[in-house]
């Protein structure tokens, strides 16, 4: 099992999402519950198409995440 950091962003309309460590994979949607399953699938679709072609798999970059409230 891989784990991928995926960034949020939520616009004026929808919602954004995409991993820093996967280029190239990003997912929208008009919910942010409708996103992170979108994102899910997208990063699914996008391992297994690496897979599929032979490349190597991304690797986590995370060393610690901590999300700060001020």
């Amino acid at each position: 099992m891989h784990r991928y950091l995926v960034i949020y962003e939520k616009s004026k309309r929808n919602y954004s999402a995409y991993s820093p460590d996967v280029p190239g994979c990003i997912a929208t949607g008009k919910t942010l519950e409708e996103t992170r399953k979108n994102m899910q699938e997208a990063l699914k679709f996008h391992i297994e198409g690496l897979i599929e072609d032979g490349l190597p798999i991304p690797e986590s970059s995370i060393a610690e995440l901590m999300i700060i409230d001020i």
